[in-house]
């Protein structure tokens, strides 16, 4: 069955065509990305299909018997409701259902004398009783917590207000009331903005599991190899189909590319061939020789000229050589801890970083990344701790809020307010370098794009020519290909680097090391995100030998220091059964909280029950572990001062 289709449809803006006659087919269940350049035409398309554009000509099709949700990428919510109670507006019919069951309980039980009365009472609780379950009453609030947990959201931030979110916040609320309504066609525009790692993999799950069909417009490589099995081109304002995900699409372009070049290589040699010909002819002068020749122009004439591929397109020119090399040792923190209004962001953060480290910082959301990096930015001060800088370390910073832009220049000037010393030809230049040509140059800052303020950012950070780079989100609003040469320039760089990122083939391609942050500190790992979760993955054994103690050494203790030994070596062990067993239930919980946000247990209510049940037992226990490992901690201390 179709579900999307387009057939010849064409868009233009003014002057402009964006969409050129394209045509394809999605059929249900099918798992589609939208890709192509920034300005291509992906939301434009999107926004058609969503019947939110008009269209200039051709047709499209979108399956009125279902339901279709269209998450855009720039959706905004006011409202001063909780993060809860906006998410359960998806469920206000059932709601409503639920408040008239109470209703209907507490009239039966005032008529239970009256039998004609409590008969007609219960049939009708009957019914309602049967629609509620038929609507998954039972089981949405395990549904809303499975969804807005997935999303990043704690427990202790669903009464927080609407009006008091950030917009990547909004975005998640709009993204979780989109997947709660429970759709059967998903349109989504870079759903994976504003995520964290953890909850990109959670929305992977959902759409990997959702039993509909997708359409969605995403740059994050990654997350596309996981979840889609059909990819849409659009370039050129032409759609091409690759029946296969992201790594199938490169790998069938990539060669079309380079058959396309071969072609058009053999065909300028033919064309040139039949030119020297033509003029070889003309020169001999015969009648017959002039008829061929004129034979032969004719057919050139007539030739379909192909492309060159290598004209296809503009991209970006990147590339950052530091002025001078720092030494060996770049960074060392020692102990750093950071709190707002008594809040603690983070604490006993402690981390070194050499030349030529790229490392790559990872960690949920709202847990201090992008203030540890204002801190060593030296944008921001810290609370306690140490932060030391090894010999001639000089300082590139790019922040994702792009704070350092004065929304009030024109490109030309932002770029000659930090650089003053350049020659105007010579910033045109490095804008041109940056695709910003002739009026561009005098846009405001304000009025350019989320890609375009990106691309400003990254010259300011190129022309810096520092040693020793902050990253914070760098790839955010930037296409694929674009990406693809930030990736590029930052293996060629010869200084230092630490990256915050979420886009995880990203990391892959840059980094060689990743620092995890928590709230209580840092941990290293010497690969890049693939080893990460791989060594994340491993149950790590616990190789502290500090309390083994060999038959021999033991004989030579006195009686009360064997006892003493025995009993800590007694205590060691249980305390590695007790972190053990505190291991398995975290690792039980968190199977059941990911079950709990699967359709196959929240549109099933008995198994939602019964799962939420578990799940609270679950959480007692740990919560009884976790006192048994305290007291016994405690107590080993004790024993050992």
């Amino acid at each position: 069955m179709i579900d999307i289709s387009c057939s010849m449809l064409s868009k233009s803006f003014g002057a402009d065509t964006i969409l050129d006659e394209i045509s394809f087919t999605i059929n249900e269940y099918e798992k589609v990305a939208l890709i192509g350049l920034n300005g291509s035409g992906k939301t434009t398309l999107l926004n058609i299909l969503t019947s939110q554009l008009e269209y200039d000509s051709g047709s499209f099709y979108l399956n009125n018997s279902k339901r279709v949700g269209y998450l855009k990428q720039s959706d905004n919510i006011k409202s001063n409701k909780t993060i809860y109670d906006t998410a359960e507006e998806v469920f206000s019919g059932v709601l409503s259902l639920e408040q008239e069951i109470r209703e209907l309980e507490s009239k039966m039980a005032l008529y239970a004398t009256q039998p004609d009365r409590l008969e007609a009472l219960l049939e009708e609780y009957s019914i309602k009783n049967e629609l509620f379950e038929k609507l998954e009453g039972y089981s949405y609030k395990s549904r809303i917590k499975g969804v807005l947990f997935g999303l990043g959201f704690s427990e202790d931030e669903f009464s927080l207000e609407i009006s008091q979110l950030s917009g990547g916040q909004k975005s998640r609320v709009m993204l979780a009331k989109l997947l709660l309504s429970s759709p059967d066609i998903l349109m989504l525009d870079e759903p994976t903005n504003h995520l964290d790692i953890s909850s990109i993999e959670w929305i992977e799950k959902f759409i990997k599991d959702f039993k509909g069909t997708v359409l969605l417009i995403s740059h994050d490589r990654y997350f596309l190899d996981k979840v889609i099995n059909k990819t849409l081109f659009l370039s050129d304002k032409k759609i091409k189909v690759y029946d296969g995900n992201y790594s199938y699409f490169i790998r069938r372009w990539t060669e079309e590319i380079e058959l396309n070049k071969k072609k058009f290589v053999l065909q300028e040699k033919e064309i040139q061939r039949q030119k020297e010909i033509i003029a070889k002819f003309l020169a001999n002068g015969r009648d017959k020789k002039v008829r061929q020749a004129k034979s032969r122009e004719k057919m050139l004439q007539n030739i379909t000229l192909l492309d060159n591929p290598d004209a296809d397109t503009i991209k970006i020119s990147l590339k950052f050589n530091p002025a001078i090399q720092s030494g060996n040792d770049v960074l060392r923190i020692s102990g750093l801890s950071k709190s707002y209004e008594s809040k603690g962001i983070f604490q006993n953060v402690s981390l070194s970083m050499f030349k030529n480290d790229k490392v790559g910082l990872v960690g949920p959301n709202g847990i201090g990344k992008s203030t540890l990096l204002k801190i060593i930015a030296g944008n921001i001060k810290a609370d306690g701790g140490e932060l030391i800088f090894g010999h001639n370390v000089n300082i590139g910073y790019f922040d994702q809020e792009l704070s350092d832009l004065t929304m009030d220049n024109s490109v030309l000037d932002e770029i000659w307010d930090e650089y003053p010393r350049l020659k105007v030809h010579e910033v045109r230049g490095y804008l041109a370098k940056f695709m910003f040509y002739s009026e561009d140059l005098f846009k405001s800052i304000s009025d350019l794009s989320g890609g375009e303020k990106n691309r400003v950012s990254l010259l300011k950070l190129m022309l810096s020519k520092t040693n020793f780079l902050l990253m914070d989100e760098p790839t955010n609003h930037l296409d694929i290909d674009s990406k693809n040469i930030l990736e590029k320039a930052i293996n060629d760089y010869t200084g230092t680097v630490l990256i915050i990122s979420h886009d995880r083939y990203f990391l892959n391609s840059t980094v060689n090391k990743i620092l995890e942050m928590t709230n209580t500190g840092v941990t290293e790992y010497l690969g890049n995100y693939d080893y990460y979760v791989e060594k994340k993955n491993s149950l790590l054994v616990d190789d502290d030998n500090d309390d083994v103690i060999t038959k021999t050494e033991l004989k030579n203790l006195t009686r009360k220091d064997r006892t003493n030994t025995r009993q800590r070596q007694m205590a060691r062990k249980k305390l590695e059964e007790l972190e053990m067993s505190i291991y398995n239930t975290e690792t039980s919980i968190e199977e059941l909280e990911n079950k709990l946000c699967t359709p196959q247990v929240y549109n099933d209510h008995i198994l939602a029950t019964e799962t939420s049940l578990n799940l609270d037992k679950l959480k007692k226990e740990l919560e009884k572990l976790y006192q048994s490992w305290e007291t016994l901690h405690e107590s080993q201390e004790a024993r050992n001062e």
